[in-house]
């Protein structure tokens, strides 16, 4: 009687093992920004104030989420056992920041002493894998940008970009994240070495 006692306690053992390790969230983020071939810093703007970014409550977390367009683009879901490293909101904003700096420019925070110096606010309207096929999809970003100059808007642009994902699923859609959110920090980049920053 003992031994099928033991045999049935070490099954129930290994299946809640098992259990635990099919629970366990796999954590993803944009992985390392390398240098990257891209235009200079601006030449009228040798330093920058960088606001965290903005968005919808469901960013401020570490889910992940995705939408399958194809079915109900109206319903996001989360996946079940992988998350971001840190919320959407968090990463996007550091990436933004080292992009910048990669640039040359002199990246500051809202409480650098930072009078005169141009200030940057980033409103998220969409980071999500998005699926327009059962096997097709691509990582979504959204964003508006604006450029202040003590407290004057000097200008306001809307980025949007769209990245095939390599895969159907959540590594896939963090990648395809991940390239889209360099691209817009490319875009405004380039952005900002159009804006005139000069006092009028």
């Amino acid at each position: 009687m003992a031994k099928p006692l033991t045999a049935l306690a070490l099954a129930l053992v290994l299946a809640g093992c098992a259990s635990k390790k099919a629970q366990e969230s796999t954590t993803y983020d944009f992985g390392p920004a390398t240098m990257t071939q891209q235009a200079g810093a601006p030449a009228t703007m040798a330093a920058i104030v960088v606001m965290d970014a903005t968005g919808p409550e469901a960013l401020e977390n570490e889910r992940m989420f995705y939408r399958l367009n194809y079915a109900d683009a109206l319903q996001a879901r989360t996946y079940a056992h992988s998350r971001w490293a840190g919320n959407p909101l968090q990463m996007l904003t550091q990436r933004v920041k080292t992009r910048l700096a990669q640039s040359g420019m002199k990246v500051l925070t809202a409480t650098d002493a930072s009078t005169g110096v141009p200030l940057l606010r980033v409103e998220v309207d969409d980071f999500v894998h998005a699926f327009t096929g059962v096997a097709q999809s691509e990582g979504q970003v959204t964003l508006r940008a604006s450029l202040f100059s003590d407290h004057r808007l000097l200008d306001q642009r809307t980025f949007t970009r769209t990245t095939p994902a390599p895969s159907a699923d959540a590594p896939g859609g963090a990648r395809a994240l991940a390239a889209s959110t360099d691209a817009i920090a490319a875009d405004i980049l380039a952005w900002l070495a159009t804006v005139d920053t000069r006092k009028r």
